[in-house]
């Protein structure tokens, strides 16, 4: 299974952007689908969370409010509609699949090779 991660790119602060995250075999109801981000000299932190079968979803704090995650079964992508961007969340953001919910990037086996987000003062 690959995840092809897109949709990144230069925005203003303030801005937005909406990131996909296609993935190349079906994803099941049992998984769950994350976005986490790395930015340059930090560690990657958890952003969002969903599961596929039901679609619950879940948020770091620092994003409530701002950003949206969603999925389309039929399309096999997973989305993140992200609002309101601060210089500060520049980073290379990651898709990645897991068994279960978790915001440990430990816990998710599959990854996808990352797409730049860099936000503008």
């Amino acid at each position: 299974v690959q995840l092809q991660a897109s949709g990144g790119g230069l925005v203003q602060a303030g801005g937005s952007l909406r990131l996909s995250c296609a993935a190349s075999e079906r994803t099941f109801s049992s998984h769950v689908m994350g976005w986490f981000r790395q930015a340059p000299g930090k560690e990657r932190e958890f952003v969002a969370a969903i599961r596929w079968g039901g679609g619950r979803t879940y948020y770091a704090d620092f994003v409530k409010g701002r950003f949206t995650i969603s999925r389309d079964g039929a399309e096999n992508t997973m989305y993140l509609q992200m609002n309101s961007l601060k210089p500060e969340e520049t980073a290379v953001y990651y898709c990645a699949r897991g068994n279960g919910y978790s915001t440990r990037a430990a816990d998710y086996y599959i990854w996808g090779q990352g797409t730049l987000v860099t936000v503008s003062s």
